[in-house]
């Protein structure tokens, strides 16, 4: 039987750090913290502006992982802007499409996966990411009639 497993968002950490212009508190340290008190893995969501994870981040935060088998990491974002250059340089497990745009404050919304020009705009970065050994994870609105749009993409 599977279970849940938490895999935390270190993005506010970096908010933090980044407001301070003193390099602290540090990302990965915070990173390091979380799984040593048994996260299962560690998600970023790098945007464009870096107003939080900055691409090292994703590096420095790649590398961690690699000292932590079993564990997960997770990289989100949308993947029409600078998420698939991440996904390509470091693999992680999972990366996670998001549908919000580089003004948007915070994700909203999930992928509106009922119009078929959506879908074929997600549909090859999936699979290249796929083909990376990299798994996918859509951010989509709860809704009932979108999951058979989603297995289908």
């Amino acid at each position: 039987m599977n279970t849940t497993q938490l895999s935390v968002n270190v993005n506010k950490v970096a908010l933090v750090r980044n407001t301070r212009h003193l390099g602290i508190p540090s990302v990965t340290r915070a990173a390091e913290i979380c799984l040593h008190a048994g996260a299962h893995g560690i998600t970023v969501h790098p945007r464009p502006d870096q107003r939080h994870i900055r691409a090292e981040d994703v590096h420095e935060i790649a590398a961690l992982m690699q000292r932590w088998p079993g564990r997960e990491y997770n990289i989100e974002g949308n993947p029409t802007q600078n998420l698939m250059d991440f996904i390509r340089a470091v693999k992680p497990h999972q990366c996670t499409f998001v549908p919000d745009s580089e003004e948007q404050f915070t994700s909203d919304r999930g992928w509106d996966l009922a119009q078929a020009q959506v879908r074929e705009r997600v549909r090859p970065l999936v699979a290249e990411a796929r083909a990376l050994g990299v798994r996918v994870s859509l951010f989509i609105d709860p809704a009932p009639e979108l999951m058979a749009h989603a297995r289908d993409v």
